[in-house]
């Protein structure tokens, strides 16, 4: 299948119209993400930008097109799959820029959260108003994520909460109005049956976010939770059921909604790259070792969009999902890492640059620079397990989590 060969209906190149109107009149030229920077780069977190598409991020979710599937009557715009193409599209052409926070809780909100929950936090949500990150992982309990030590604790109406999460990212959370994520309430109870989960506002008193200088930058963060107070209703799902509603989230991060769009922009600029490049004065694209590193590349990268719109086919049409996301997720990462030593060799001392700018080829650098790193949401060693439990290989059998899509009448 050639995307590039998909015939849109007239309805939906009106629609396309629209979102491109829409785009020239709210996006400015000189806002647009520069080239170069679409990968992650420090130009696309400058305070500069970072401003716009916060700006952006609430226009969007006014007009319904933050999250567009969502349904209308929680702030979301309530339009097809189909629909939501189009619009990934001409955001992504356009070089929109887009403002880091973590949707994931959205629909463990639709599956979980009450009415009075859903209206309260998913709205503002969906609308833009407000962002979230997420709040999982402790230093004890990386891959192990169901040892859980920082806690709530029942006091009357609210919860108080004490302990600390790391390795939040993004380069926003510091001015996250929800962090949210599992927390031990129970410390007597069984495994898997002692947590709740939270939503915790996240300019409360109590809670302080302190940058981690990594290797990879300063884009995850330190939380601490220091005798913060929360509403009771900020408890989604039962005080012992934290684990399964975690489930949910992680159904999610894992790729099991999959997403409209195949992200093959590192093979498209290594092609780019091979065809306009000299090293010894001839292409790299006569080289014949190179063409077959940049073959090797391109079908990794098809395979991995493959999966991913395959997923979100199947999401979209409530179809019951068992392994697909975690064998999406588990193919992205062990690929992104192969495309990476790939890339590395055909741009040669340039590869390793953060800033694109430095390099000739500024669109190629940006994301060669950039590797998925194969820990995150879970290592690759976890997806492979997840695989065998759901492909019933494995002594400790199990179904995929809810989702919208097959746990209620939404499909966020």
């Amino acid at each position: 299948m050639d995307f590039n060969e998909y015939a849109y209906t007239a309805e939906q190149e009106q629609f396309r119209g629209e979102v491109r109107k829409w785009i020239e009149e709210n996006v400015p030229r000189e806002a647009r993400i520069p080239a170069g920077a679409m990968g992650g780069g420090e130009e696309e977190t400058s305070d500069e930008l970072m401003a716009v598409a916060r700006e952006l991020h609430y226009k969007l979710g006014q007009k319904g097109w933050l999250y567009p599937t969502y349904p209308r009557e929680y702030g979301g715009g309530g339009l097809t799959g189909d629909q939501d193409i189009v619009l990934q599209e001409e955001l992504r052409r356009n070089r929109v820029p887009r403002y880091g926070s973590n949707g994931l809780v959205n629909a463990t909100l639709l599956v979980w959260g009450t009415e009075a929950q859903r209206m309260k936090y998913l709205v503002p949500l969906l609308k833009g108003e407000w962002i979230s990150y997420q709040s999982f992982t402790e230093p004890q309990s990386g891959s192990d994520l169901a040892n859980i030590k920082s806690t709530a604790v029942r006091e009357g109406d609210e919860w108080v909460v004490n302990g600390h999460k790391v390795f939040v990212s993004g380069p926003g959370p510091a001015n996250a109005d929800i962090l949210f994520g599992p927390l031990l309430t129970d410390p007597d109870a069984p495994r898997h049956r002692n947590l709740g989960y939270f939503l915790i506002p996240g300019k409360a008193p109590g809670v302080s976010l302190v940058p981690m200088r990594l290797l990879n930058g300063s884009r995850q963060h330190f939380v601490y939770y220091d005798d913060v107070h929360i509403p009771g209703d900020a408890l989604v799902g039962g005080d012992h059921e934290g684990w399964q509603v975690t489930n949910t989230t992680l159904e999610e991060e894992h790729g099991g909604r999959g997403a409209p769009l195949a992200g093959n922009d590192l093979a498209r600029a290594l092609i780019d790259h091979m065809r306009t490049t000299e090293r010894g004065g001839a292409l790299l694209g006569q080289d014949p070792l190179l063409q077959q590193q940049a073959v090797e590349t391109y079908i990794d990268s098809r395979l991995g969009g493959l999966f991913t719109v395959r997923n979100y086919s199947m999401y979209s049409k409530r179809m019951e999902m068992s392994y697909e996301g975690s064998q999406s997720a588990a193919w992205t990462r062990e690929s992104a890492v192969r495309n990476s030593r790939r890339a590395q060799q055909m741009v040669g001392p340039y590869g390793p640059l953060e800033h694109a700018s430095r390099a000739p080829q500024r669109d190629f650098v940006a994301g060669v620079s950039k590797r998925l790193p194969p820990h995150a949401g879970g290592t690759t060693e976890i997806q492979k397990t997840i695989v065998a439990r759901r492909l019933g290989i494995s002594r400790t059998p199990e179904r995929a989590a809810p989702t919208p899509a097959t746990a209620t009448q939404f499909s966020g």
